[in-house]
């Protein structure tokens, strides 16, 4: 039986899809590697400590999504925990201190390159994989929006993003919002494309499929070991920008907007990264299966299935 079961993981893999560029996070990937940006992580959009003070590699702690991993008999990947607290307080670029946001981001790499990876991961037809579970020693505050999953051209706009907890509005409006508990997968223009339960003790899988030519998306959903499934059709991206200004970093993270600090003046009040309220508790997230792979031969659905796309 276990002969047979390596044959078809041989099998599986010979049939995978290109893979451009894999963030499953192998096991002799190490937490000095995270602190460094060693292998497939960028570790610099955090707080002030090292990487390692705000995500951890969980070894074999925590099993990882099944799809890739060959229902858990064999996995081949880490689970990256992903952590905010007060001090994640980014400073980018000599700017001042982004003190309206709280965030740990992970974005795509080669032991620290990216510039060239946007130009292989962004062309033609590509598809963005990540799996998420709940940290449930380090909940999120479902009060404020959560920026999870992105690409982030240059003028700070998302391609696309999955979402959690409730958007910020200036004024507030009611909080938590009715479906803070929920993902929202949203396009350029913030227009929700899926939505699902964010419920505890399960991965939840996400597939993005990006046309850079077409400017489409769809959206691609699972639980645990189930195949991805099409939930959103291929459907117009058109506010993204087209060409080199439409690419950017592949972020996945814990990224904690604020909400309206009503002492504050209406022109702080609006914006959203210096200023506003945070309440500076310990919140996480869990990852695994984090890929991006070319759609030249179809969408992998996971345990070697793919699907023309």
């Amino acid at each position: 039986m276990l002969r047979l079961a390596l044959l078809t993981c041989l099998l599986w893999s010979a049939l995978a899809t290109p893979i451009i560029w894999d963030g499953r996070a192998p096991f002799n990937l190490t937490d000095a590697d995270l602190n460094t940006s060693t292998g497939p992580f960028l570790t610099v959009v955090k707080g002030s400590e090292n990487a390692t003070h705000y995500s951890r590699l969980l070894g074999h702690a925590k099993r990882p999504t099944p799809l890739w991993n060959q229902a858990l008999v064999l996995p081949h990947e880490q689970v990256v925990s992903v952590t905010i607290n007060n001090s994640s307080v980014f400073v980018a670029g000599g700017g001042p201190p982004q003190f309206g946001f709280r965030r740990t981001d992970i974005i795509a790499a080669v032991n620290g390159e990216h510039t060239e990876l946007i130009t292989r991961m962004e062309q033609n037809k590509t598809i963005f994989h990540v799996s998420i579970q709940k940290d449930e020693l380090r909940p999120l505050n479902y009060s404020h929006e959560y920026q999870i999953v992105f690409i982030e051209p240059n003028d700070g706009s998302h391609v696309f993003e999955i979402q959690l907890g409730s958007p910020f509005t200036d004024p507030t409006g009611s909080l938590p919002a009715q479906d803070a508990h929920s993902f929202k997968i949203r396009d350029h223009a913030l227009n929700v494309l899926y939505t699902t339960p964010f419920t505890s003790a399960a991965w939840h899988n996400f597939a993005v499929e990006v046309d850079w030519n077409n400017r489409t998306l769809a959206v691609w959903y699972s639980q645990d070991a189930e195949l991805l499934r099409l939930v959103k059709s291929t459907t117009p991206n058109p506010t993204a920008a087209a060409g080199p200004d439409g690419q950017g970093d592949f972020h996945f993270t814990v990224l904690k907007l604020p909400i309206v600090n009503p002492a504050d003046s209406p022109a702080d009040q609006s914006d959203v990264v210096h200023h506003g309220i945070q309440e500076g508790t310990v919140e996480g997230l869990l990852y695994s299966g984090v890929f991006v792979e070319s759609a030249a031969h179809g969408i992998s659905r996971g345990f070697g299935v793919t699907e023309q796309v």
